[in-house]
């Protein structure tokens, strides 16, 4: 087989695809939700501590943000199990499955967000060193790096057209 003949994508059918997709996606989705329910879930016992009390009012906001942002992180990643329940039998599965897809993408960047603002709290309670906005912004660029750059390099540089 000669290279203009060789196949570039499967013989499937669009409900065929989306059903392959789902799979994928939820699979994606069970990594993510164990990570943003750890974080979100030792959050929320952070309040309850009797350390909470004595922290500057700064960090008290940071805390604050930091539950709201996982909260929304567990909202949105937790979603498109809802909306597939919700849409289940419908034939609507495709535009299930995009709908859901951006919800995961959302998700990941509000969980982005928490982890940020989780950092920043820990370091800054630990550490109080001037230092600690530039740690929190390496990591955060690691981040970007890890789960945006390359991923959205990889597909540009191996998608075929």
């Amino acid at each position: 087989m000669v290279d203009t003949e060789r196949r570039t994508g499967r013989d499937e059918t669009e409900e065929e695809r989306a059903d392959r997709m789902w799979g994928e996606l939820i699979q994606e989705i069970r990594v993510a939700q164990t990570g943003v329910q750890i974080l979100f879930g030792f959050l929320l016992t952070v309040v309850f501590t009797p350390k909470y009390a004595n922290l500057a009012d700064t960090d008290q906001v940071i805390y604050i943000v930091t539950v709201v942002l996982g909260s929304c992180a567990t909202g949105a990643l937790i979603g498109p199990v809802s909306l597939h329940r919700l849409v289940s039998g419908r034939r609507i599965k495709p535009q299930a499955v995009r709908i859901a897809s951006r919800l995961t993408f959302v998700g990941l960047v509000l969980l982005l967000t928490t982890m940020t603002a989780a950092l920043l709290l820990v370091l800054r309670v630990a550490t109080h060193d001037a230092w600690v906005p530039w740690l929190v912004t390496a990591v955060v660029g690691w981040y970007l790096l890890c789960w945006f750059a390359l991923p959205l390099w990889t597909r540009r540089r191996y998608t075929t057209e």
